[in-house]
């Protein structure tokens, strides 16, 4: 069973202001297709918090995947992909340009995401756009090979 853990970045939701809709989309599709939920949390739009946040989930040994949902976008307080490239030992960019790529078929807006993924103390991390249409699109593109790549992770052949 692949551990995932979830964490939402956004002010709004930090703030109380808005709901968080995008980790219930994740915890839904993630539960359905055998993950199981070891983490969530919330923090808002600030690099260092986002950037502790991801240490903590990845160095607890608890995770084998963060999946991060907002901050992708161009705002000036978007900034998971800068917090999440800071805390990687190595980058796995083939995930984004992959997210990117087909969800290019869907609307020209995908180019202007800018999310990322890599790896840290043997753990994924992937970040996502932080509407919950964007985060079910994108992870519907990429479900299919993360258990490959854990294994992989795991010491597992290619």
């Amino acid at each position: 069973m692949i551990r995932a853990a979830i964490l939402t970045v956004s002010d709004r939701c930090a703030n109380k202001q808005q709901e968080d809709h995008s980790a219930p989309a994740l915890v839904e599709i993630l539960s359905r297709n055998g993950f199981e939920i070891c983490d969530k949390s919330l923090v808002p739009d600030e690099q260092d918090v986002i950037a502790a946040e991801l240490v903590r989930l990845c160095d607890g040994g608890d995770c084998d995947i963060v999946f991060t949902t907002g901050g992708t976008g161009l705002g000036p307080r978007d900034v998971t992909p800068e917090a999440t490239y800071s805390v990687c030992e190595r980058l796995v960019p083939g995930l984004g340009e992959l997210m990117r790529a087909e969800s290019l078929k869907k609307t020209r807006h995908a180019f202007l995401s800018r999310g990322i993924a890599g790896l840290r103390s043997n753990t994924l991390i992937i970040n996502l756009p932080g509407s919950p249409k964007a985060v079910r699109e994108c992870l519907e593109i990429i479900l299919d090979i993360l258990p490959h790549a854990i294994e992989m992770m795991r010491g597992g052949g290619h």
